[in-house]
């Protein structure tokens, strides 16, 4: 197997897209699960993070504080996981926006049922 052009000696004539798909293993556009997988991951360890101020720690991190800070961080990892998609998918014919918008919507639907019911 050659190197693409550019790197090793001599730069040979670069490869083909099967030399670069074998050197990098899998192609991104085809990781939709495991960036959602890893997402919803993220998501629960947010909620594990607040979930000790709110039953561990309640004298030192009051339930509003833990609900603020989970929404915020739920906000901000759900904004990741659309552009990491997006950028992911670009150019190509997949379109998983189905799944994206199942997940984000869980998400919320999880996120609105925590703040209403845990730490009261």
């Amino acid at each position: 197997m050659t190197l693409p052009k550019g790197f090793g000696s001599g730069g040979g004539g670069g490869a083909g897209s099967a030399d670069v798909e074998k050197m990098i293993g899998r192609r991104v556009e085809n990781m939709t699960g495991m960036i959602t997988a890893s997402f919803i991951a993220a998501w629960l360890a947010t909620f594990g993070g607040t979930a000790a101020g709110y039953f561990v720690y309640p004298w030192a991190y009051p339930t509003p504080s833990g609900h603020y800070a989970f929404i915020v961080l739920t906000i901000i990892e759900a904004i990741g996981y659309l552009f990491c998609v997006k950028v992911m998918e670009e150019g190509t014919t997949k379109k998983s926006n189905g799944i994206v918008g199942g997940v984000l919507g869980g998400v919320t639907i999880g996120t609105i049922a925590i703040v209403m019911f845990v730490g009261k």
